[in-house]
């Protein structure tokens, strides 16, 4: 069953720091027409926190990140920032800063007016915009640029822009709308490090919207998993990757091979199942119950398995392919009349990586696998 949250109290009240303030979407649903979009999705995120919305495309991420902001008013539920309900207002008034994907930045201002505009906006004073933009430029590392215009930037200047204009107006929530999707690998891990720094520092709730687990998992205090409108699991990224509270989780976060098989017995200790590929595992203790007998699919990530020593038992199996990443070998390797499965083991001293076609047994790390009901 999905994830859900405890429900708010009746007044909404939440703790508020002086920089960032508690967020919380009480049984939000919005519907497009006769679509629903988000279905009573729950979240209540503490004060300075950063939080990520993970899920494929299509899974309401966005819908939410818009709710929050303003520009979409739900069908059901409440948004409520520190300790106010903040349905009616209006975004100019909900004290939330924005970075689009595509950055937005004005192309006719320069860098300093760019970061200044939302305080002249709001009635600020030339020398408070002024010293505000030098000090947000300073604290991005772009105070040399200040004169320029954005299309004198690259990229990843461009986005730093972004986010210092969007902490110009202090906001009690900064949404980042998949900020880094436009990057290239290198600059998109040194602006993911900025980011969670810029983030620390002003101590600013963020929500996070994206499609990559990597990012996900490596930004967020806490993410919240959605699938098809609905939020299946929101915990720490650790607990997100390690007990994952459904099979869409799993298979979505990260990479799983999935096995079919039968559950002999389960407590709160850990399960037993017979795979059908022939062998015997002990997975963490069940997330939804099942009873004895009943079919199962198990899920073991590509680390929590390995290729067996000469003289040790396991699964029997062929290797189909082997891709060695660095320190890394990934074996691909076929057991029973199911899919291949995905083997990761660090590659020690140099090894090589084995052969199509050759003989191998597979062995499971105990107490690792999870478990879920198979579909009927």
């Amino acid at each position: 069953m999905p994830q859900r949250t405890k429900p708010v109290s009746s007044t909404g009240a939440r703790t508020t720091t002086a920089e960032g303030r508690s967020v919380v979407l009480d049984g939000i649903t919005h519907r497009y027409g006769g679509a629903v979009a988000v279905e009573n999705v729950n979240l209540d995120i503490r004060a300075g926190e950063l939080v990520s919305l993970l899920g494929p495309s299509g899974c309401g991420k966005t819908t939410l990140l818009r709710i929050v902001a303003g520009f979409l008013r739900q069908t059901e539920g409440r948004v409520i920032v520190g300790d106010q309900v903040i349905d009616a207002l209006p975004p100019s008034r909900r004290a939330v800063g924005i970075v689009f994907q595509n950055y937005a930045l004005f192309p006719h201002l320069t860098v300093a007016e760019n970061v200044a505009y939302g305080l002249a906006a709001r009635g600020a004073s030339r020398a408070e915009q002024g010293s505000e933009a030098r000090r947000l430029l300073d604290l991005v590392k772009l105070g040399h640029v200040a004169a320029r215009l954005p299309r004198q930037l690259s990229g990843g200047q461009q986005q730093r822009v972004a986010l210092a204009r969007a902490l110009a107006i202090r906001p009690a929530v900064l949404l980042l709308d998949e900020p880094f999707a436009a990057l290239d690998k290198n600059l998109r891990l040194d602006m993911q490090i900025e980011v969670k720094r810029l983030q620390r520092v002003a101590g600013v709730t963020t929500l996070l919207v994206t499609h990559d687990q990597e990012e996900a998992l490596s930004l967020s205090d806490r993410v919240a998993v959605l699938s098809q409108g609905r939020l299946e699991q929101f915990a720490p990224p650790t607990t997100v990757y390690d007990a994952p509270g459904s099979l869409f989780v799993n298979t979505f976060v990260g990479a799983a091979n999935t096995m079919p098989g039968v559950l002999l017995g389960a407590d709160a200790t850990g399960a037993r199942i017979a795979l059908d590929a022939g062998a015997e595992i002990v997975a963490r203790p069940l997330a939804q119950a099942v009873a004895a007998g009943g079919r199962v699919v198990a899920c073991l990530r590509p680390e929590h398995l390995r290729l067996a020593e000469t003289g040790e038992d396991g699964i029997a199996g062929v290797v189909e392919m082997a891709l060695p990443l660095g320190p890394t070998i990934v074996h691909e390797v076929r057991v029973g009349a199911g899919s291949p499965i995905k083997i990761a083991e660090p590659r020690l001293g140099g090894g090589a990586p084995r052969a199509p076609g050759t003989p191998v047994r597979v062995l499971a790390a105990p107490g690792l696998a999870c478990a879920f009901p198979a579909a009927a």
